[in-house]
């Protein structure tokens, strides 16, 4: 049956012994069906678009006007024609999916920090890779961030996480991916704690740091040794053993490293070989791995050489464009070695001292002999003086100086 209906035709239709149908003729696909009970109810006729005939529910007549039933299938049939069944149940675009699929090819090539950035999303928040995109709570966050806490993680670093997966979330709005961002009203931590701790090692703790690395190489030594051994009794391949004066993996030359030039950890992992120049004994700190943004040279001790000149003559690829530091299981650039380092930590002993604390370290005992504040800004490549004064009550004998010029 085919009518042009009108909301007062709607009403006052009558049910008869048999299911009614009534067609439209004024909205192509909108259909009325009034049941032997009188229950009136908006449809949908359409073609699915793999060429299908079915109908799909608007609702109850007594719940929509003709005019909305109208809107929704006029909204509706739209949908259809590009190729989208609205009836159909949307399959969620997961955060895994998301960033691997969407994300990932665009951070890398549009933001210097893009490798970083895919790291930390996936290392700390890949527990929620399987969750829908626009189904992620500001709970499961806060709990992540309460447990990484506890676990003595800065607040500084937990922000900078959490700040790393907003800023994806808000780029999925933005394309319409999702409508709004699940974590728009998830707030910072306060950073005060950040901004004015100041950790470095005293003698005795810089000796059970040393002590600790020296063991951990002796032992790995011994492990090579044995495992040659017992492949030599059972004639399988030989082990290769470690050279005289080579390092046993990356751990300690990244630690000398870190504590004889204060360079962040991840511009110690981006490092490649042209980034060093053993004739002018000197890093390069591109802007690209600079958290300021801009790039630094800073001076290599003699720590820092030695360190580097022996990692140079057991490393395989010392290409101008290979990493310094690569990864032993994949070539690419190395993860944040947290396993490893913490516990090397644990077993010098060393209470609440972590890698960037290696960078506060260096600062420190140069501000401690005497070295000004500017100086050791440019060191450490702060954009500005704010930073750096956070070292600058290391050296009380500064303004004790200053203030004995008035007795002259």
């Amino acid at each position: 049956m085919q009518a042009k209906l009108t909301q007062t035709f709607v009403n006052s239709v009558k049910p008869a012994d048999k299911l009614l149908r009534i067609r439209d003729t004024a909205t192509v696909g909108l259909v009325l069906f009034v049941n032997a009970g009188g229950k009136k109810t908006y449809f949908i006729d359409y073609k699915k678009p793999n060429g299908k005939r079915a109908d799909s529910k608007i609702g109850d007549a007594s719940r929509y006007t003709l005019a909305e039933a109208r809107e929704a299938a006029q909204k509706f049939l739209s949908s259809v024609e590009k190729g989208v069944d609205p009836s159909e149940p949307v399959k969620k675009i997961t955060l895994g999916e998301f960033v691997k699929n969407s994300y990932e090819p665009w951070v890398l090539d549009y933001r210097r920090s893009g490798e970083s950035t895919l790291y930390m999303l996936k290392s700390n928040f890949g527990f929620l890779f399987d969750t829908p995109l626009d189904e992620i709570t500001i709970a499961q966050v806060e709990q992540w961030r309460g447990k990484r806490k506890r676990d003595g993680l800065k607040t500084v670093s937990i922000n900078r996480r959490i700040t790393a997966l907003k800023a994806a979330v808000n780029w999925a709005v933005k394309r319409n991916i999702i409508e709004t961002s699940p974590l728009a009203k998830l707030e910072r931590l306060s950073e005060e704690d950040s901004d004015t701790r100041v950790r470095y090692l005293n003698d005795e703790e810089r000796e059970r740091l040393m002590a600790a690395l020296d063991a951990r190489e002796e032992e790995m030594r011994r492990a090579r040794a044995s495992h040659g051994e017992h492949n030599e009794i059972r004639e399988y391949a030989p082990v290769r053993q470690f050279g005289e004066g080579e390092f046993t993996d990356h751990l300690k030359p990244l630690v000398l490293l870190s504590l004889s030039t204060g360079i962040r950890r991840n511009s110690i992992l981006s490092l490649e070989w042209r980034d060093v120049s053993f004739a002018d004994k000197t890093i390069l700190v591109r802007a690209a791995t600079s958290k300021s943004g801009k790039q630094y040279y800073t001076p290599m001790n003699k720590l820092a050489f030695d360190t580097l000149t022996r990692w140079r003559n057991q490393s395989r690829h010392t290409a101008p464009s290979n990493l310094v530091f690569p990864s032993p299981q994949t070539g690419k650039k190395m993860g944040d070695c947290r396993t490893s380092w913490e516990t090397i930590v644990k077993k010098a002993g060393l209470e609440d001292f972590h890698w960037h604390d290696m960078r506060h370290d260096f600062a420190s005992h140069l501000v401690m002999n005497g070295v000004d504040l500017n100086t050791v800004r440019e060191l450490l490549g702060h954009a500005d003086l704010k930073m750096t004064l956070r070292y600058a009550h290391l050296a009380p004998e500064t303004k004790m100086r200053a203030v004995e010029t008035l007795d002259r």
